[in-house]
């Protein structure tokens, strides 16, 4: 009779002692999966201070970014002036993407105030500063629109691919692969460039402000801005005569306008010089009717090459 009260409590004994380590083990493999997954779903946080940056930022960074542009859409960069909720976002953000150099000043005073990285891309990337800002009272001042050079664009892509590859380096991969694909694109559209503006009747580009003078210098262009860097300048009445004496001695057939700026000087220019208008888009940002109609960077770089082909008579 002993042995057997002995023989059922040890019976019990094992089946609760295998009931329980069942329990632990399954346990832990529910556990594993929901870590794992936490893991994989856990974005990096990117600040872009406007539209290029953060559409780099998006392309590079997939799904294990989560990209906040800081200019709205349609609205002008450089007048960018921060809410309290940007700033926070700005300081909490695992890495900023500025151009620098007084671009947008709001954006660099903020960004003085942070632990995390920022990355100043006109600091780094292969255009010659001359210790020079942004500064759209002075003629002389720095150009900052690097974007619009598809060659330039290409580099601020690798810097954005080193920069969240530091922030996040289990994404290194990823990273790598969508930079090759965005450079890839962009390799095809400088090449786009380069053989569809070779053959011109005309080289002269008349535009609203001086906001193409890299793209112009990477095919041979000459620029000349109404309003100079600055899209809020007024030229007096003796600029409008010697730019409409230059467009007729050079045979100019369009005066470019933008979006995000007045077309009332350029369409006053164009009226005096006998010439048409037509919208060249800097790409500053994008208006909330083409995000709808899914423009890009690449596409929007695409019409504006079609507008110059027609306007500079290529064949």
């Amino acid at each position: 009779m002993r042995l057997i009260l002995i023989m059922e409590r040890t019976v019990g004994t094992v089946r609760r002692r295998a009931w329980l380590m069942a329990a632990v083990t399954v346990a832990a493999v529910s556990v594993v999966p929901a870590a794992v997954a936490q893991a994989a779903t856990q974005r990096q946080d990117v600040v872009a201070s406007f539209y290029p940056l953060a559409y780099a930022a998006e392309r590079v960074g997939g799904n294990r970014v989560d990209v906040a542009n800081l200019t709205p859409a349609g609205a002008e960069p450089h007048d960018l002036e921060l809410t309290p909720k940007q700033i926070d976002q700005l300081l909490d953000a695992d890495l900023v993407l500025d151009l620098g150099r007084n671009f947008q000043p709001a954006v660099e005073k903020a960004s003085e105030q942070r632990d995390g990285p920022t990355v100043k891309l006109l600091d780094v990337l292969p255009v010659k500063t001359g210790g020079k800002t942004v500064d759209e009272d002075d003629p002389e001042a720095l150009d900052p629109h690097v974007w619009l050079d598809p060659v330039l664009m290409g580099d601020i892509v690798t810097h954005v691919q080193r920069a969240l590859a530091r922030a996040d380096p289990p994404g290194r991969a990823t990273y790598r692969r969508n930079a090759d694909a965005f450079r890839a694109e962009l390799a095809a559209l400088d090449t786009r460039f380069s053989e569809g503006l070779a053959d011109c009747d005309r080289k002269l580009i008349v535009t609203a402000h001086e906001s193409f003078g890299h793209l112009a210098r990477r095919y041979g262009l000459q620029q000349e801005g109404v309003a100079g860097l600055s899209p809020d300048a007024e030229p007096d009445p003796k600029r409008l005569a010697d730019l409409a004496d230059l467009v007729e001695r050079n045979g100019v057939t369009v005066v470019f306008t933008e979006e995000l700026v007045s077309p009332r000087i350029a369409d006053t220019l164009a009226r005096e010089a006998g010439v048409r208008t037509d919208v060249l888009d800097p790409l500053e940002g994008l208006s909330a009717s083409k995000q709808q109609r899914g423009a890009t960077y690449t596409s929007v770089m695409s019409t504006n090459l079609a507008k110059l082909r027609d306007a500079l008579g290529c064949r």
